[in-house]
């Protein structure tokens, strides 16, 4: 048996945002072009509904060599899960040229999950430009991969001690993954199995990742979920939409 089978062949960059934009129209989304990087268009999915309604935030792809993550919310999109229960700022391929070459930077061999300070970057400077155009979020959530882990994590950043739904949603992932069994993950102690609840002032940091900057600025609970690459693609984007469902139902309720 092969221990390391072949990656799976995704759809070109090209083709992926245009399967969003097609998505989102059918499923009335504004589709939005806040910047373009390369080649590619760099896209926000805006749907606002009549009456109050949670203001929530999901991203994906800043990372080009995690792709769950902007499939996850294609598959979301595409079944409808972005109803009228929520005003809606999707931000779905904040890498574009990662994605397409499976690296985790962008051509100049930069990490724009860790730019959210400096902003030297054309994706994060047109990315921050956006965020400062929409109004604030009630939840935001990150999605991401790490090929490191052995199961399912999150960070939570809440700010405001609002009512905490981590633990929810690592009991919703486990029956589809492991939750990370490590006590040190990434350098920080977790509070309980698979979650990180930063205790020094995530602020303090000079290489904001893109949670902390919507943490400091925009939004009051803010989740980064991680799920390990080295599981099967189709098991990883299950568990993120588990999660995604988990968190935002909870959320929503409490």
């Amino acid at each position: 048996m092969n221990p390391h089978p072949p990656k799976p062949q995704l759809a070109p960059v090209a083709a992926l945002l245009a399967d969003f934009s097609e998505a989102a129209c059918q499923q009335a989304f504004r589709v939005e072009r806040f910047g373009q990087t390369g080649e590619f268009p760099l896209i926000a999915l805006t749907k606002r509904t009549p009456g109050p309604r949670p203001r929530i935030y999901l991203s994906a792809g800043i990372h080009g060599d995690e792709p769950a993550p902007p499939q996850t919310l294609l598959a979301l999109l595409q079944s409808g899960f972005f109803a009228d229960r929520a005003h809606w700022f999707i931000c779905p391929v904040l890498n574009p040229n990662g994605l397409q070459r499976s690296t985790r930077e962008d051509v100049y061999q930069r990490d724009l999950n860790r730019d959210y300070q400096h902003r030297q970057s054309l994706e994060v400077r047109a990315h921050t430009d956006w965020l400062q155009r929409q109004p604030p979020f009630d939840l935001a959530l990150c999605l991401h991969e790490d090929w490191e882990a052995q199961g399912f994590y999150l960070y939570e950043l809440n700010r405001q001690n609002r009512p905490s739904v981590a633990s929810a949603i690592t009991r919703a992932v486990s029956a589809i993954l492991p939750i990370e069994p490590a006590a040190l993950i990434d350098g920080r102690e977790i509070d309980e199995p698979g979650i990180i609840r930063p205790i020094s002032d995530p602020l303090l940091r000079t290489d904001w990742p893109e949670a902390i900057y919507l943490a400091a600025e925009f939004a009051p609970l803010c989740y980064t979920l991680e799920t390990p690459s080295s599981f099967p693609l189709d098991q990883r984007i299950a568990a993120l939409r588990v999660a995604i469902d988990t968190c935002i139902t909870t959320a929503t309720r409490v």
